[in-house]
């Protein structure tokens, strides 16, 4: 029979994974309590929680809320990596880390519902922020109408340029 505090662990990771736009799970073996504090303080910045759940409960947790399974990421130390909406800056900050202390290493995760690996999170890693995009495909919208609009002040242009020559030639002579 499993114990209260587990069912109150059991139900926190429920809400945390519901809560959250994925989770990214590493191998933080070998980080002292110092570089823990450091990653978990550049993550907030990026707006992800990091946490430390025990692998069977968190087993648990998502067989419950009817997630893919993820045993195979769930050995050893793990930490979860919660991210927002947008897992792209939680994942450049991760990787950041990754480069500066050597230990941490990626071991997978779940992000919109969607098993990934180590692997395709460092690629995530490297994808422009969502403002960026957003940014881009804005400007990729907005180039076809600035074209438009050059087009259609071009011969109006052109007409009060030749009005302004014709007016300068009269007043020359």
């Amino acid at each position: 029979m499993p114990t209260s505090e587990k069912q109150v662990r059991v139900a926190e990771v429920k809400d945390r994974l519901a809560a959250s736009g994925g989770v990214i799970m590493a191998d933080y073996r070998g980080l002292t309590v110092k570089q823990m504090r450091i990653l978990r303080t550049s993550l907030r910045e990026a707006g992800a929680e990091v946490t430390v759940y025990k692998n069977s409960l968190t087993q648990i947790a998502m067989r419950e809320l009817g997630l893919p399974n993820m045993d195979e990421y769930l050995q050893g130390p793990t930490v979860f990596v919660f991210t927002p909406d947008d897992p792209v800056a939680s994942a450049k900050a991760l990787l950041a880390f990754a480069k500066e202390y050597k230990v941490f290493s990626f071991k997978g995760g779940l992000i919109d519902g969607q098993v990934v690996d180590g692997a395709t999170i460092k690629a995530i890693a490297q994808l422009p922020s969502r403002e960026e995009l957003i940014a881009k495909l804005m400007g990729t919208m907005l180039n076809p109408l600035r074209n438009l609009m050059a087009m259609a002040n071009a011969p109006v242009g052109a007409f009060a340029r030749t009005l302004q020559a014709v007016a300068d030639q009269k007043a020359a002579a």
